[in-house]
């Protein structure tokens, strides 16, 4: 008889410890697509902030069409991105494209003095450290749900549940890591 309750508790306390996995691999992943939600929002804050930047820039900078040109298919190439690898590679670009054109305006004393063009690039700025932010804790929770998922005995439920990975939000192209180089001559 003991033999018999011995083994009934220890089944019940399987099953808990299996709920309880469960529960947590179904949090983290919760918590994965929260992550990526916040990117999402960020992103969107970013591509909305653009077009007002570049409408106000245009005046000052005519003869600095192509930079805006760039900007403009850049925002464009990355709102239509899907995917995480796809997305973290647009975005990339988008970033240089930016940079380039705060370069650009850094070297218009009238445009740099404009509320209007300072005020969108806070903005922009403020959204950049957001997106960075929101990829760290994106990254941060998708890596900790993978290691859930990897390590024994918790791969046992994941498997059983069919969990799947999270793609890491990273930077795929090795130029995208360096500085990028801004050229204000006005020589072509």
């Amino acid at each position: 008889m003991i033999v018999f309750y011995g083994f009934v508790i220890l089944v019940a306390v399987l099953i808990l410890w299996a709920i309880g996995k469960y529960n947590s691999l179904v949090t983290l992943r919760n918590q994965v697509a929260n992550g990526w939600k916040q990117i999402d929002v960020q992103l969107k804050r970013r591509h909305d902030l653009i077009p007002n930047l570049v409408n106000t820039v245009k005046g000052y900078m005519q003869f600095e069409q192509e930079t805006l040109e760039k900007v403009i298919k850049a925002r464009n190439a990355a709102v239509s991105a899907t995917g995480v690898g796809n997305i973290a590679a647009k975005e990339g670009e988008l970033s240089g494209a930016l940079s380039r054109l705060f370069a650009l305006a850094e070297n218009y004393p009238t445009l740099k003095a404009n509320e209007n063009v300072k005020q969108l690039q806070e903005e922009l700025s403020s959204t950049e450290n957001k997106i960075s932010f929101a990829r760290q804790f994106y990254n941060d929770i998708a890596t900790k749900f993978n290691i859930s998922q990897q390590v024994f005995p918790g791969n046992l439920i994941a498997g059983m549940f069919g969990f799947q990975a999270a793609e890491l939000f990273e930077v795929k192209e090795a130029a995208e890591r360096e500085v990028p180089t801004v050229d204000l001559s006005l020589k072509k």
